[in-house]
């Protein structure tokens, strides 16, 4: 396709972690190995440590992640890449009907497209200006980081020399803390009653945040606000953190499966389960919830001597490619905009 360069034609690339093409272990080995092997995943001597991985960690963890990927996966493919296909196409007719002149691509840090295939196609399609926005509500030196990474060797290998707004987090833009309230609300939470909320959030290693990393800032600063958008206090809700990656180092806690285990055997409220820095349903939304999380808690219950409920956890979705979560895309991205029906920078 030919595109004819335009003036203040903006690219504006999304950009999350990615999904293997199919639930099959050579493919999900082949996702796992390029992912491992970032620095800012595995920051380990890089020769051990590939030589551990194809050795010993890929063959198993290929085979039992396929098994995962096998339950998620739908018959038109992987969740993942239809919502960011449907979001790629979304935010577009947004910013075009505001009168932009923009080209939205999505890509993926570790799977397809790759992230040195979308900046190649805004570049052919004449665009003057690059917005960058990493699907990470919560900025942190493992994701956000990666994708800067990323967006940063891309230009260099396309020998593209384009002014660029790389947008760090928006984890407190009001569009996106008024989006997640109101999904808890859709998904049944009552203000009036003794619902709890657990905001899950991926962990990170502390080595992170002892090297300055804001992530836990951010998640803390996400969670109060969009409490306090519902209008609950604090003994209504509460923090954990999920998916740790190895048991080698130290991470980021409490984690959500002792968060769920303490309150299953206290008061054994009705949970809403939330995952504010998932901006797209995955692997770790989509199966430890359902497969795991949810399971543990349900036992716990009943090993308390409690029967419960059919609703003891709800788990309320990401934003995916909700009306809202185009909203919030486009509110954060806007202010980065060159053109529009003011044709200047919406500033």
């Amino acid at each position: 396709m030919v595109y004819v360069a335009a003036r203040d034609r903006c690219g504006v690339l999304l950009v999350n972690t990615g999904t293997p093409t199919e639930p099959r272990p050579r493919a999900v080995r082949k996702y796992l190995a390029k992912f491992l092997m970032d620095r800012r995943i595995a920051p380990m001597n890089r020769v051990a440590w590939w030589c551990i991985l194809h050795a010993g960690i890929l063959p198993k963890r290929g085979r039992a992640s396929a098994e995962k990927y096998a339950r998620i996966w739908t018959e038109e493919g992987s969740p993942f890449t239809i919502v960011h296909t449907s979001l790629q196409a979304g935010l577009a007719d947004v910013l075009k009907q505001e009168g932009f002149d923009a080209v939205v691509r999505c890509g993926m840090s570790y799977g397809e497209p790759a992230v040195t295939d979308c900046v190649r196609e805004l570049k052919e399609a004449g665009c003057t200006h690059l917005v960058v926005l990493p699907l990470y509500p919560q900025s942190a030196y493992s994701t956000t980081g990666a994708v800067s990474d990323g967006v940063q060797r891309a230009l260099r290998k396309t020998r593209w020399d384009v002014p660029c707004d790389f947008i760090d987090n928006y984890h407190d833009h009001p569009t996106y803390i008024g989006a997640i309230a109101a999904s808890l609300q859709h998904a049944g939470f009552r203000i009036d009653s003794d619902d709890k909320v657990l905001f899950s959030y991926h962990s990170i290693p502390l080595n992170d945040i002892e090297a300055g990393d804001t992530y836990e800032l951010q998640t803390g600063a996400s969670s109060l606000q969009i409490a306090g958008e519902l209008g609950i206090d604090c003994t209504r809700w509460t923090i954990g953190y999920q998916c740790r990656f190895d048991k080698n180092r130290e991470w980021l806690s409490p984690f959500t499966r002792d968060v769920l285990s303490r309150w299953a055997e206290t008061d054994a409220p009705r949970v809403f389960l939330i995952c504010p820095n998932f901006a797209v349903d995955c692997l770790e939304t989509l199966y430890d919830i359902d497969y795991e999380l949810k399971p543990h808690y349900l036992e716990r219950i009943a090993a308390a001597g409690r029967e419960p409920g059919q609703e003891a956890l709800v788990y309320v979705s990401c934003l995916n490619r909700s009306r809202a979560h185009l909203k919030v895309l486009a509110d954060v991205v806007r202010p980065h905009m060159k053109g529009g029906r003011n044709g200047r920078y919406d500033r």
